[in-house]
């Protein structure tokens, strides 16, 4: 096929999974052969980032209504003089601003990718100015068709991730001084109200105080979050069996030495850390919510649980830490799942937005 010219824009500063979708979309589309640049804010993580894989990056201040008028009139040149057949935005902020601009500049294609599970208020960046939207799950979109979205003119586009070798050992437990027969449950998440670490520790309490040999380990950091989760742990005095790691870059080796992943999320647009979990061969528990299901085989490689019945999550971890067949046999599940169907790897989340790309370009020349 004809490569694409493909304008990127982000409005968000920070970098988090879906700053990582943009990324690692970006990467792949680049490995088949079409022409990827970006607009972001001068300060965002990802325009370093970016720069740093060697893509073209346009930065612009993007808050405010003088900003607004600069950044139109700057997004609109750059596509003009780029000739790109497709902008694919992110974030309300610069669907909007960048958005208009490519409706000014002529752009045959703009595409809005909506990452969030929370509930779309206004449809004027999903309808009226983009011409179609891609999603991170089939809940995000269902969600958009039930606000008035035209079905036709949304596709799901799973994120794509990471999926390194698997280590052959683990340095976790030698860190951490723990036995080899000690029961390792972990889960690895930013620190953000919203994940549910608070949750994850009161349902694994019951099981810490009745087994000397169950451990919950917390990987992930952000502030007031981290804090407040440290001191949670020091009040219920569990802070010899609950470890918090913070940030780690080495997450492949610490997912190895643990024996059952966990996250008790109260909402996740579709929730790539159950994915990385299942590659690595963990058995996973997570809260029956918005795309979570999407990314495990529910009873078969892990347990959903419904939101907030602290019971039900203990049953679970439960079963999981005292039936060590059932562990291996759901971990061997995670990796078919996660791993061996590349439903979840960089050349399928390509080839799909680059499907959706072709025919969109095509119904809009029609």
């Amino acid at each position: 096929m004809t490569p694409l010219r493909i304008l990127h824009s982000e409005a968000a500063t920070s970098f988090g999974g879906q700053e990582q979708y943009i990324y690692r979309m970006m990467i792949a589309m680049r490995e088949r052969g079409h022409h990827l640049e970006a607009v972001c804010q001068p300060h965002a993580v990802l325009a370093e980032r970016l720069r740093e894989a060697g893509f073209t990056v346009h930065t612009t201040y993007m808050d405010g209504p003088v900003n607004f008028v600069k950044t139109l009139v700057k997004v609109r040149g750059v596509l003009r003089r780029g000739r790109f057949d497709v902008l694919n935005t992110h974030s309300r902020r610069d669907t909007i601003v960048a958005g208009l601009a490519a409706r000014l500049a002529g752009t045959p294609l703009i595409v809005r990718t909506r990452h969030l599970a929370k509930k779309v208020g206004s449809l004027l960046s999903y309808t009226i100015i983009p011409h179609r939207v891609t999603t991170a799950s089939d809940f995000v979109r269902d969600h958009l068709i039930s606000r008035g979205a035209d079905p036709t003119k949304v596709a799901t586009v799973y994120p794509a991730v990471d999926i390194p070798p698997i280590p052959e050992a683990s340095t976790l437990r030698e860190e951490l001084r723990l036995a080899q027969n000690d029961i390792v449950v972990g889960c690895v998440a930013v620190m953000r109200a919203e994940k549910g670490h608070k949750s994850l520790i009161d349902a694994m309490e019951p099981l810490i105080r009745a087994s000397p040999n169950v451990h919950l380990v917390l990987v992930g950091g952000g502030s007031p979050v981290f804090e407040e989760v440290r001191d949670y742990v020091a009040a219920k005095k569990l802070d010899k069996r609950v470890h918090l790691m913070g940030t780690r870059r080495d997450v492949p080796n610490l997912l190895a030495g643990f024996d059952v992943f966990a996250l008790a999320t109260r909402t996740e647009a579709s929730g790539t850390a159950f994915v990385e979990a299942g590659a690595a061969g963990l058995p996973v528990v997570g809260t029956d919510v918005d795309g979570v299901p999407e990314m495990m085989h529910a009873g078969v490689s892990g347990m959903l649980v419904p939101l907030d019945d602290t019971a039900a999550f203990t049953q679970a971890l439960e079963r999981l830490i005292t039936d060590p067949a059932l562990r291996r046999q759901m971990g061997q599940e995670g990796l078919k799942f996660c791993r061996a169907s590349g439903r979840f790897s960089a050349e399928a989340m390509a080839e799909r937005i680059e499907s959706c790309y072709t025919r969109w370009l095509t119904e809009r020349k029609q």
